[in-house]
């Protein structure tokens, strides 16, 4: 049995490396296309199509307003530019907070019975959208000023079907919140790298902009196991439509700032994944779907376990060192003499597994380098890149062992 538990930690570890290797080589490649793409940014879109931007809110009355505004102060011409917003059947007051809009020529309310998932929201809206482009803001979620003007160009690709945004921490406090900030930032360099490889499997809530004709094409949202926006990403993969990434064009988002909220949401990221995954694995090490179907799902998919594995590998390590400090002040007690730890090259371990771990460390330490330059323009070291080093391996296990467990045994999850 530790055979077989060793053989999977060697794998996961390799398999880690080998995954960062790739980014890295993946990034220097792209370089040259980043600049290409920002002097096409800094010029502007050759012409502006118009857009619907769909917020859907349950019970969003604290942060609805600020989200809406933050779409009608969008940097684009007023005529092209319309929001929808849809109350979800809120029992708060956001119905009252939202008609304050009823009479602005931009902007249109709709209300609905609450059906347990925002995508229903979403689909009402869908129905009279007859703009160019359509996408969606979660109303917890702000734009920047200059974030559409960041998308739109992509579009003038007849081959791009839809475009993500990059997405940040709105106002960050606490030590989950700097912990969420740098894992973020980790995400945009993540889809900025696999939107050069065309293997883009996530179109996220906040702000993702599509060409309307994509759900005239292939049908609206759907439930998909309260992660419709993954589900949406992989229809369009096995479709063969295009997602990019912009990552220069901003969003914000409040993240969670308790524990438990933190876990329930990450319990719905991670299984909804694993369920898309599920329904989506014709694509798994398929030629027709490139780097998508041979690589980034299948990698994606092994990480939730190798993850945990690696983790599993820390905890007993320390609870070994911790049982046997206790058994040590058991048999000679307390000393009360300290002396300063030393380093000598002979006691090195040169062993495989640490000189891997070691590069894999390393490795992440870089990839979080140049992600926080590519998200913030600059790399600062902050205490969120601490906390997020030291302390957020081991928070996702919380949430792995849970997505895990429901989706073997096919429990079923919460929207809230």
């Amino acid at each position: 049995m530790a055979e077989i538990y060793s053989i999977f930690l060697y794998s996961s570890l390799f398999l880690a490396l080998f995954f960062e290797v790739f980014l890295l080589i993946t990034y220097l490649e792209v370089r040259e296309e980043i600049k290409l793409e920002d002097l096409m940014l800094a010029k502007g879109p050759k012409s502006f199509p118009s857009v619907t931007v769909i917020v859907p809110c349950f019970n969003e009355g604290e942060t609805v307003v600020a989200t809406v505004k933050s779409i009608l102060n969008l940097s684009y011409p007023k005529g092209k530019l319309f929001v929808t917003i849809v109350d979800d059947g809120s029992t708060d007051n956001t119905w009252r907070v939202i008609n304050k809009f009823k009479h602005h020529p931009q902007v249109k309310l709709l209300r609905k019975e609450n059906e347990g998932s925002k995508h229903t929201a979403v689909n009402l809206a869908l129905l009279d959208v007859t703009t160019d482009l359509v996408g969606c803001l979660d109303a917890d979620s702000f734009v920047t000023p200059e974030a559409l003007r960041k998308i739109v160009p992509y579009f003038d690709d007849e081959t791009v079907m839809a475009v993500t945004p990059s997405i940040k921490i709105h106002e960050p406090k606490g030590v989950l919140q700097y912990i969420q900030k740098t894992e973020y930032s980790w995400s945009i360099f993540l889809r900025r790298m696999l939107s050069s490889l065309g293997a883009l499997y996530v179109t996220p809530g906040p702000f993702s902009i599509f060409r309307t004709r994509v759900f005239r094409e292939l049908g609206n949202y759907k439930h998909a196991h309260f992660t419709e926006d993954m589900e949406m990403a992989m229809r369009m993969q096995k479709n063969h439509y295009r997602i990019v990434n912009s990552h220069s064009a901003h969003v914000y988002t409040v993240a969670p700032n308790k524990l438990k909220a933190l876990v329930k949401q990450r319990v719905r990221w991670s299984y909804g994944f694993l369920n898309n995954a599920i329904d989506y694995r014709a694509v798994f090490f398929n030629k027709k779907y490139g780097h998508f179907g041979m690589f980034i799902m299948p990698i994606a998919t092994l990480s939730a376990v190798t993850s945990l594995a690696m983790v599993s590998r820390v905890l007993v390590n320390l609870a070994s060192n911790l049982w046997h400090s206790l058994v040590r002040f058991q048999a000679v007690g307390f000393s009360g003499k300290f002396s300063m730890p030393s380093f000598d090259w002979y006691f090195l371990n040169t062993g495989v597994m640490p000189i891997v771990t070691i590069t894999a460390l390393a490795l992440t330490i870089l990839i979080l380098f140049f992600s926080i330059r590519m998200a913030e323009g600059k790399f600062k070291f902050s205490k969120g890149l601490f906390y997020y080093l030291f302390l957020y391996a081991f928070l996702t296990p919380l949430w792995l062992v849970q997505s895990i467990f429901k989706t073997i045994f096919r429990r079923q999850i919460s929207w809230r």
